[in-house]
């Protein structure tokens, strides 16, 4: 059995059709990019907890204002069964998901390249879909500890292992268009939250009742599917044998700027030794952070920001629409819509700028990316001091593209 995961059993031949690769690889990447979506079981899980009277119990962080108490709340969350959990306690998933990505990711890229892309998709699939059933169980049993452990940490390792195996394996087939690969690879973790968001409050819609919200449910059956999906892209992955080069294709000369190659080669072990690894980590750290906050965030921000504009009633305010149930309600599938197309900004921005990095370079598009990004937070906040709702949303739009 070991032997179907091997990397030498996936060695495709020289004629494989290299195209057959991407939709694998796509397959992985919308099943762990529901990472980005999480934030709509926020909401429902700070009710979870039912009263006699069918009103949702208080927070355990009830009344808690500066983060020390809130922080405090949140130990407490981690054990009780009696008490609700706040947008605070949930919000740390996030941490978790992409801590554990990028160390799983370092730690075990030099596996993965061992024992190859089927391996360690299938075990990232086992991470994944198990984390999903461990929340789905902390979910019922109303245990935060283990909602952490299974999406978070367990789930957290599944997303570095399922991101880097399609990558890693999409460039080994397309060394003539890496940028490319590289895009088709992550444009599919972009989309997963625009495709499994709208499917998940479905499912708990479906599943709640009046003292369920659905979301134990909801993790079960997205376990059982992901898990499918993830394991058929992960035996859909081969790689090439030894020495193979696309047809009519020849390496670029060391020399050529925009090359993925350095002239002076330095080994994985090695590489962070160099301080070029390290301003690497610090640029990809600063984009990512604040292209995610914005993602975790869209919503609110919008809401809170503009308040009736968004309704075209600009005179009253966020407070005022949040005591009114239908304008809440409006400002809501806005805000909603807004979060979609941040999102399909995400989705084509991944393969659009990584494509152009073959034309441009990779230290050309490195640079447009922190000029253009310092210009359009600028004008963002600017679009928010002036109500300027076409200025804030177009500068978040290409920001987290």
């Amino acid at each position: 059995m070991a032997g179907f995961f091997s990397k030498e059993r996936i060695i495709a031949p020289s004629s494989y059709n290299r195209w057959l690769i991407p939709p694998a690889a796509l397959a992985v990447h919308l099943c762990i990019g529901m990472a980005y979506g999480f934030s709509v079981f926020w909401k429902p899980l700070g009710n979870a907890l039912m009263g006699s009277d069918g009103k949702p119990l208080a927070a355990c962080a009830a009344g808690a204002t500066t983060f020390a108490e809130k922080l405090a709340g949140t130990g407490r969350a981690l054990f009780a069964t009696d008490c609700n959990w706040t947008q605070f306690d949930l919000g740390w998933m996030y941490t978790l998901f992409f801590v554990l990505l990028g160390c799983s990711a370092a730690l075990w890229g030099g596996w993965l390249e061992r024992a190859g892309p089927r391996k360690a998709g299938s075990v990232a699939t086992l991470c994944w879909a198990g984390g999903l059933l461990i929340s789905a169980f902390g979910v019922y049993s109303h245990q935060l500890w283990m909602m952490w452990l299974g999406s978070g940490v367990i789930g957290g390792v599944g997303l570095g292992l399922g991101y880097i195996s399609p990558v890693s394996t999409l460039i080994k087939w397309f060394p003539d268009r890496r940028g490319m690969a590289t895009g088709l690879a992550i444009m599919g973790f972009g989309g997963g939250a625009l495709v499994g968001s709208p499917i998940a409050t479905k499912l708990m819609a479906y599943f709640a009742t009046p003292t369920e919200v659905g979301v134990w449910q909801t993790f079960l059956v997205l376990a059982v599917a992901y898990a499918v999906f993830m394991l058929c892209g992960s035996l859909g992955y081969r790689v090439p044998p030894t020495g193979w080069q696309p047809a009519g294709w020849k390496p670029p000369a060391a020399k050529a700027s925009n090359g993925m190659i350095a002239t002076r080669h330095v080994h994985l072990k090695n590489a962070h030794k160099t301080p070029q690894f390290w301003l690497l980590w610090l640029v990809l750290c600063m984009n990512v952070s604040a292209s995610i906050g914005i993602i975790g965030a869209a919503a609110p921000m919008l809401q809170e920001t503009f308040g009736g504009i968004l309704i075209h009633q600009p005179d009253i305010g966020f407070a005022d629409i949040k005591a009114d149930e239908a304008l809440t309600a409006a400002a809501a599938a806005i805000a909603a819509g807004f979060v979609g197309l941040i999102s399909l900004f995400n989705i084509f921005g991944r393969i659009a700028w990584a494509t152009s990095s073959d034309k441009l370079g990779r230290k050309q598009t490195y640079f447009i990316f922190f000029v253009l990004g310092a210009l359009l937070y600028a004008a963002a906040s600017y679009g928010a001091d002036v109500k300027s709702l076409a200025i804030f949303g177009a500068a978040l739009c290409v920001i987290v593209s």
